[in-house]
């Protein structure tokens, strides 16, 4: 029993799981497009089968990308695993870029104003033209958390889902504004663990983990670089 099941806790785990690196966009701005991820990286997924919960809950969003990761987790240790079926949850879908979905990512960052908190499409509170603003995204995860914890209480649950939704759960956990939750990086296959407990009429959030490499200092489990190659450094 834990010090927080001794003292009359209910504590419910969210284990957020970002999707595997997609290859397909062509450099341009995704969003909501439905994009299958690059799963072939198979010492990360064995990583990421280690560590996370047996008997967990598991959900995903309705795109495509989430899918293939948790399959892919799954089949990296089918015994821990089997019996496992995916949740769909649409409201836990990336945010929606709008218009600026198929545009070159390149291009549209040239035409943006760069500035130190530039860590995202577009400030937290500007909505994409016909799409949504990042504020938005969060006011939509956080319906999807009070769903799932009035349908979850006191369970494990492991979320395979996306930068900006694991940047809004972060920023809803903190109570953060909006804008703070840009702040975060969330890497593919990284996991953040935001526990959530409740007590004597009251409850709140522990931040565990976040943005967590199982796979870190193992030179071959790195996943085969980022979405978006850095650029390269020049010279001396």
């Amino acid at each position: 029993m834990t010090k927080m099941q001794e003292i009359g806790f209910l504590r419910t785990r969210f284990f957020w799981v970002r999707h595997a690196p997609v290859r397909e966009g062509g450099g341009c701005i995704y969003g909501q497009r439905d994009l299958s991820c690059d799963c072939g990286d198979s010492h990360v997924f064995v990583a990421l089968a280690r560590v996370l919960p047996r008997d967990a809950v598991w959900v995903a969003s309705n795109l495509r990308r989430t899918h293939e990761t948790a399959r892919a987790i799954w089949a990296a240790d089918r015994d821990k695993f089997e019996g496992c079926a995916l949740q769909q949850v649409a409201a836990l879908a990336e945010q929606n870029l709008g218009d600026w979905q198929g545009l070159n990512r390149a291009e549209f960052f040239k035409q943006r104003k760069v500035t130190p908190g530039s860590f995202w499409f577009a400030p937290a509170d500007e909505r994409a033209p016909g799409g949504e603003s990042f504020a938005d995204l969060v006011a939509r995860v956080r319906g999807a958390i009070a769903d799932l914890v009035e349908q979850c209480r006191g369970r494990d649950i492991v979320v395979v889902a996306h930068g900006g939704t694991i940047r809004a759960a972060i920023a809803i956990a903190l109570d953060l504004k909006p804008q703070a939750g840009l702040a975060f990086a969330t890497d593919n296959c990284a996991i953040t663990e935001l526990d959530f407990y409740e007590a004597n009429g009251g409850e709140g959030w522990r931040v565990m983990s976040i943005n967590h490499q199982p796979w870190e200092g193992l030179a071959e489990a790195q996943p085969a670089g980022p979405e978006i190659a850095a650029p390269a450094e020049k010279p001396a």
